[in-house]
């Protein structure tokens, strides 16, 4: 691992009074000026800049005239369920009189609107069917339910393959055509953009000329959990959706779901960040979707019953310790695999498979190797009928989904299906093709990645002085975001004498620092650490790359680093 610093404009820019450690952290992520740090929802991009965003207000207001029975087809992870969520209650917030959704089970059905799911949802008569975080790519699905005689409504923010989905409507930013300029927008923020475009239209109509409007903001909460959990780049807008939605739950204002799911994640609501919503409450929101049915999630995000909701989370909260020991078990089969391979021999691009893997966690398997090893990996599982299901994770630089196009036009007929983004992809394919797979993806990692692109980095935001070693700017730093993808959270470097080391849980170091003259003594915790290594009393000095932030124990604030990455110095 090395640290390299992260690299500053040649001109930094006007960002009011902010402090001069603040400024160069935003310019270092792009910030150009100070209108881009205004968080107000006046500052949204407007609707009426994405595609098809009118013919998809066309259809749902005849839906709601006309009382049509619509249905949601989600997806089943966390953006899919916040999603679905969002336009359940949505809808019935701006007067849709029947609305309800079906998610797909992912072992049963996989992902989208097959033609499969299409069956399914005929059985519930839907007059309109409303696709969320999913569809674009779903051709064949939109065609069965044109013969079916529905209606169909594509939202969506994947990237799209050579032929749309000839639907009724398609809405996402990232459709050929599309001039919406983030292109970054969740699944979530699609279908809360069509929900804002359609209460605008009621406006005009007069809906509301007797009755009080809808706040739609009241589903911001669900917004900001699911553009975090789904790890989309937190631009400038998505910046506002994030920031909006923490607010609300910060001042007691979260959907009783998001906070029974906080309260059994002994989490309080008042001092939660971004990084709270994709590390806490995500993975136990996901757990339900990898493990089960996400339905489970749902019902916990819907529900107005505080106790029920709790009872809900709760068991959110168990699959997620057996997902978690699941989990554990595939890493140490995967490392096995690994072992014995000397570093020179390693391909670029990793390909894991193992019989008896679980098809909900092999997303996080290759997350994890993908951190160990610094390169593109993909795990593979099972899938029945002679068929696996792939999940990929990519580094920096190479787009996953785009490597895979490359390899199924080079190899007609290798791979079944795909689809994805830059930094996460799917894929099912005959297992009998694994190892030209495997070999070809490695071929394709190679040809766009050199070896040290491969031996992982951690962009620094420099060293922090003595006098910078307090709260209030821990306290600034925790607030100045939201921090997520493509606008991480500052991380510092330095180095520090290591005064005490001792190991609490089973993997976590807890550390006592002094500051490289000595005159500052610090707390720190590393997580996740090698027990080959530490703890060890002979190393008495370290460089660590760290965030500063709060700690808080039966009352008391004090200064903390979050160590990212130690080693011996």
């Amino acid at each position: 691992m090395r640290i390299e610093p992260r690299q500053l404009p040649a001109t930094l820019p006007f960002l009011g009074d902010l402090p001069p450690l603040l400024t160069r952290l935003y310019a270092a992520r792009g910030v150009q000026s100070e209108a881009e740090l205004d968080k107000s929802l006046a500052r949204l991009i407007p609707f009426q800049q994405l595609k098809g965003i009118e013919a998809a207000v066309d259809l749902l207001v005849t839906a709601l005239e006309q009382r049509q029975r619509i249905l949601i087809v989600g997806d089943f992870d966390a953006d899919g369920a916040t999603a679905s969520t969002v336009g359940v209650l949505g809808l019935r917030l701006l007067g849709a009189a029947h609305v309800d959704y079906l998610v797909p089970n992912r072992f049963e059905y996989g992902y989208g609107l097959t033609p499969e799911i299409v069956e399914v949802a005929l059985t519930r008569e839907p007059q309109l069917l409303i696709t969320v975080d999913n569809g674009i790519s779903s051709v064949e699905g939109v065609a069965a339910a044109k013969r079916a005689g529905l209606k169909v409504l594509i939202t969506d923010h994947h990237l799209p393959g050579d032929e749309l989905p000839q639907a009724d409507a398609l809405v996402n930013p990232n459709q050929p055509g599309c001039e919406f300029p983030s292109k970054a927008l969740a699944g979530v923020g699609v279908i809360f953009y069509v929900l804002m475009a359609l209460r605008a239209r009621l406006r005009s109509l007069g809906w509301y000329e007797s009755k009080p409007q809808p706040n739609i903001g009241e589903l911001l909460d669900l917004v900001a959990l699911g553009s975090v959990a789904d790890v989309v780049p937190l631009d400038a807008n998505n910046r506002i959706l994030v920031h909006q939605g923490l607010e609300r739950i910060r001042s007691g204002r979260a959907r009783p779901g998001i906070k029974a799911i906080l309260e059994v994640a002994k989490r309080e609501a008042g001092r939660i960040t971004s990084t709270d919503l994709g590390f806490i409450v995500g993975p136990r929101l996901n757990a339900a979707g990898r493990l089960d049915d996400m339905s489970l999630g749902i019902e916990c995000l819907l529900t107005a019953d505080a106790n029920l909701a709790r009872e809900m989370a709760a068991q959110l909260d168990g699959m997620n310790q057996d997902r978690k020991s699941i989990e554990q078990g595939m890493q140490r089969e995967a490392l096995a695999q690994l072992k014995d391979l000397p570093v020179e021999s390693m391909p670029f691009g990793l390909c894991l498979f193992d019989p008896e893997w679980h098809q909900g966690v092999i997303g996080i398997l290759a997350s994890r190797m993908k951190e160990r090893y610094f390169r593109p990996t993909i795990a593979f599982a099972d899938a029945g009928d002679g068929l696996l299901k792939g999940s990929g994770r990519s580094v920096q630089g190479f787009h996953i989904r785009d490597a895979l196009s490359v390899v199924a036009a080079q190899h007609p007929n290798l791979i079944a299906k795909y689809g994805g983004h830059a930094m996460a992809a799917g894929l099912t394919l005959p297992q009998e093709n694994f190892p030209l797979f495997a070999e070809a993806f490695d071929a394709e990692v190679r040809r766009q990645l050199r070896e040290e692109d491969l031996t992982g980095r951690m962009l620094s935001d420099g060293t922090l002085a003595v006098e910078e070693f307090h709260l209030e700017l821990a306290r600034a730093l925790r607030h100045a975001g939201p921090w997520g993808q493509h606008f991480p959270e500052p991380l510092f470097h330095g180095v520090f004498q290591l005064v005490e080391q001792r190991v609490v849980g089973e993997r976590h170091l807890k550390v006592v620092l002094k500051s490289e003259c000595g005159s500052v003594k610090l707390d720190g915790i590393a997580f996740g650490i090698d027990r080959d290594v530490w703890p060890n009393p002979t190393i008495q000095w370290v460089e660590l790359a760290y965030k500063l932030d709060v700690n808080e124990f039966r009352g008391n604030e004090t200064v903390q680093l979050m160590i990212a990455h130690i080693e011996p110095r």
